[in-house]
């Protein structure tokens, strides 16, 4: 058997596609507001398919992202490189310069990368890479400090997607970190400890101190109840209660490797304001927080 298909017969399975009518959220967006995590694919003829990558995307693109972006009344948005194209991080380079400003990205990096290809990544729109220590995804913490003192001078964050729990001192292990890092998915809390989990409030101190941030998004990732997902609700409420100054939202468009039903990004978006149901706030984590932390203008 040729190895290509082989290789297609062994592939992972296509992840189900996104809810492609979102509806508009409840209440006003304010201008500026910015999807902090989405993922955007290309086609793999053009940009390849990591023989290792966890799943198969669904056959959405950039302008089905766009369009949702647009249903939804949000102007500016971060896309982050998934597994899906390894450390080929064209997929979002491309992406980000037919948005015409309105995309930043976060990328996927290799320890060995050159100084140039940084250099590159960083004029395109690149604000910081990322490190998957859940899935194992790109490179891990001693890596990421590594590189974290290489990207420095391009004033870069490392977002990290981790299990809170699993990092109870999580505050005093990123104290030394040379730049500032992001925690995804509100740290994919476990709902069954409570917000006085060890690894939660460890958390909170990060963010409470200056060094870190994290994101409002995913609920469905750790929720062991159906939308609106009432279990991750008092852990969004305690970092908005904790540092709102340090939080961004995130839609986790296309929403891949769901176990449970495929949500809507119009329902999604409406969570926000029974996180932080003072406008202000909103506004603070939808657009002040995202133009400080990405540079966008």
């Amino acid at each position: 058997m040729p190895a290509e298909e082989t290789s297609k017969r062994n592939a992972p399975p296509v992840c189900a596609g996104p809810d492609l009518a979102p509806r508009k959220p409840k209440f006003a967006l304010p201008p500026g507001a910015t999807d902090c995590h989405a993922h955007v694919f290309g086609a793999r003829e053009k940009y390849g398919h990591a023989v290792d990558r966890l799943y198969t995307p669904p056959p959405v693109f950039l302008k089905d992202y766009l369009a949702m972006l647009d249903a939804l009344g949000i102007a500016r948005a971060v896309v982050v490189q998934s597994g899906v194209h390894g450390t080929n991080n064209d997929v979002i380079v491309d992406a980000i310069e037919q948005s015409h400003g309105r995309l930043k990205g976060i990328a996927l990096i290799p320890e060995t990368i050159g100084d140039a290809e940084l250099d590159r990544l960083a004029a395109a729109g690149v604000r910081g890479f990322r490190a998957n220590l859940v899935a194992k995804t790109g490179v891990q913490f001693d890596a990421a400090k590594k590189l974290a003192a290489r990207v420095k001078r391009l004033g870069w964050h490392v977002q990290f997607l981790l299990d809170v729990e699993n990092f109870p001192d999580l505050d005093r292990v990123l104290a030394d970190f040379p730049i500032e890092v992001m925690i995804d998915h509100m740290g994919r809390p476990d709902t069954r400890g409570g917000t006085q989990a060890p690894g939660f409030q460890a958390l909170i101190r990060l963010l409470k101190n200056g060094r870190g941030w994290s994101k409002l998004s995913a609920p469905y990732r750790t929720s062991r109840q159906e939308f609106p997902y009432p279990d991750i609700t008092p852990f969004a409420h305690a970092l908005i209660d904790a540092a709102p100054e340090r939080l961004v939202w995130g839609s986790d468009w296309p929403h891949v490797m769901l176990d449970s039903a495929m949500p809507n990004d119009g329902d999604l978006c409406d969570q926000l304001a029974t996180w932080a149901p003072a406008a202000a706030t909103r506004a603070q984590i939808l657009v002040d927080n995202p133009a400080r932390l990405y540079g966008f203008r």
